[in-house]
């Protein structure tokens, strides 16, 4: 995309391309239907305000990507967020589609969940994964080995 104003196409071929990557990250952060479905609004607004000019397919993604996680993160630390009685979502069920594996993957800590996610289901290498979230390559690799202990345990769990 070379021009700085988009297109209601524009914007309409972005989300098609991206909004279930987008969903399942915020929604492994947001862990509900409803709350998932303001992030992933609420990222593709932040998309249509900012004057991003994408170089390419990954860039875009690589953009939406943070963008969403910062859009979770920030919903997750608004004082409200944090004086809700669990048994209010007692009724909330997850997403048929979304695999046990993921499942588990989008339950874990969120220093790690970003990551995993974007090394096993987009298939980024940890040197792009640091790049995208401005880490150093060891703390993403650190991360990854560090998750892949904890979802050893955890899907060793599941099959016992």
């Amino acid at each position: 995309m070379h021009s700085l104003l988009r297109t209601n196409k524009d914007i309409e071929e972005i989300y098609n391309r991206q909004m279930k990557m987008v969903y399942r990250i915020c929604y492994g952060y947001m862990k509900n239907q409803h709350d998932t479905e303001d992030a992933v609004a609420d990222t593709f607004c932040n998309l249509i305000s900012s004057h991003i000019v994408f170089e390419s397919d990954e860039h875009e993604k690589a953009w939406l990507i943070r963008a969403c996680s910062n859009v979770c993160k920030n919903k997750l630390k608004h004082w409200s967020r944090t004086n809700e009685n669990i048994d209010d979502h007692s009724d909330l069920q997850t997403e048929d589609s979304i695999d046990d594996t993921l499942k588990i993957v989008l339950e874990l800590p969120d220093k790690y969940k970003t990551v995993v996610y974007m090394y096993y289901y987009e298939e980024y290498t940890s040197a792009e994964i640091a790049e995208i979230l401005q880490k150093p390559k060891s703390t993403i690799r650190n991360y990854l080995s560090e998750a892949r202990k904890v979802l050893k345990k955890k899907l060793g769990d599941l099959n016992e």
